[in-house]
C-alpha cells in the first residue's frame, strides 16, 4: 500500500533524498520548507503527488496548520519525518544565549511541535511511523558543536520516551543517527558563534579531529533505499546509524563510559547509604 509522508526540511539534504525515494515508488509526500519555491523541482517532476508547504518549524501554530493541511489533502499520515535542523558551531563559552535558544527552537522544539501535531491523526488511524533525524552527535559529543550535540541528545531523549508511550497505539518511532555525509550541514546552512581567541589553537585541533572522524563522507543518495527499508520493516529499530563510521565512534564512547562507571561503582554504591 502506498504511504503518505510528511517531511520537514525537504528542500535539500536527507529530506529531499527521502522525498524523492518515496515519490519514485508511488508514495505521496507533504514536503515542507521555509521557502516553498525550493520544492518546485519536486512538484514539476511528481505533480500532485507532492504537496509543497511553507513552514518554519519554530512556529507552533504554523506547524499545526501544515500538518492539518497535509492530512486534509491526503487523508492520512503514515511517515512523519522530523528532518529540519541545522548545525551551530562554537565552543560552549562562545555560544550566546540567542544562539543556544535558536538551536533548541529548531532542532528540539520544532521536532516536538511536529510530533505533537501529528500524533492525534496517527492515534486515530492506529498506525504511523515517526522518523526523528538525530546524529552520531546525538549519542556522543564533540568539541566546537556542543550546543548542537545538546539539541540532538534532547531529541533522542524525548523520542525514546515517545516510543514507549505510543507503541500501544500502533505507532512506531525510529531515531536515525547519520555519521558524516556529503550534505550542506557544515556549509551554508550552518551557523557560527563569534570566536574567542583563547580557543584558536584548540579550534584548529578540533577541526582536524572532525575531519578525521568524517573520513570518507557518505553519499546522501545511498540513504534512499535505507530509509525505505526502515519504514517498510514490520519491526523497525528504535535507533539506527546511517553511514559506516558511526558504530565505531559509539563503541569507543560507550566502552569508555562503562569502564568509568565500573571503576567508580564502589563510590556509587557507598553513595546509596
Amino acid at each position: 500500500m502506498p504511504k503518505t509522508w510528511f517531511i520537514t526540511g525537504a528542500s535539500r539534504g536527507f529530506g529531499k533524498e527521502w522525498a524523492i525515494a518515496a515519490l519514485e515508488r508511488g508514495d505521496t509526500v507533504a514536503a515542507t520548507a521555509r521557502d516553498p519555491k525550493t520544492l518546485d523541482d519536486l512538484v514539476q517532476q511528481f505533480g500532485d503527488k507532492v504537496l509543497p508547504l511553507r513552514l518554519d518549524v519554530d512556529d507552533r501554530a504554523a506547524v499545526v496548520t501544515a500538518v492539518k493541511d497535509a492530512h486534509d489533502r491526503f487523508g492520512r499520515l503514515d511517515v512523519v519525518v522530523n528532518n529540519a535542523g541545522y548545525g551551530q558551531f562554537g565552543m560552549i563559552e562562545e555560544i550566546s544565549e540567542a544562539e543556544a535558544r535558536a538551536q533548541f527552537d529548531t532542532n528540539v522544539f520544532g521536532a516536538l511541535f511536529v510530533t505533537q501535531a501529528a500524533l492525534p491523526y496517527l492515534r486515530a488511524q492506529g498506525s504511523g511511523h515517526f522518523l526523528q533525524v538525530s546524529s552520531i552527535g546525538g549519542i556522543s559529543a564533540f568539541p566546537n558543536i556542543g550546543i548542537y550535540n545538546a539539541s540532538k541528545w534532547a531529541l533522542e531523549a524525548f523520542s525514546q520516551s515517545l516510543a514507549a508511550e505510543v507503541a500501544g497505539f500502533g505507532i512506531k518511532v525510529t531515531i536515525i543517527e547519520p555519521g558524516a555525509y556529503g550534505t550542506d550541514w557544515g556549509g551554508s546552512s550552518a551557523k557560527h558563534a563569534t570566536p574567542n581567541p583563547a580557543y584558536d589553537a584548540y579550534r584548529e585541533k578540533a577541526a582536524e579531529q572532525r575531519k578525521a572522524r568524517a573520513g570518507n563522507p557518505g553519499d546522501p543518495v545511498a540513504t534512499r533505499d535505507a530509509v525505505l527499508q526502515v519504514v517498510d520493516a514490520e519491526d523497525p529499530p528504535l535507533r539506527i546509524f546511517f553511514g559506516d563510521a558511526a558504530l565505531k565512534i559509539a563503541e569507543r564512547d560507550y566502552e569508555s563510559r562503562l569502564a568509568t562507571w565500573r571503576e567508580w561503582q564502589p563510590v556509587s554504591v557507598a553513595a546509596h547509604g
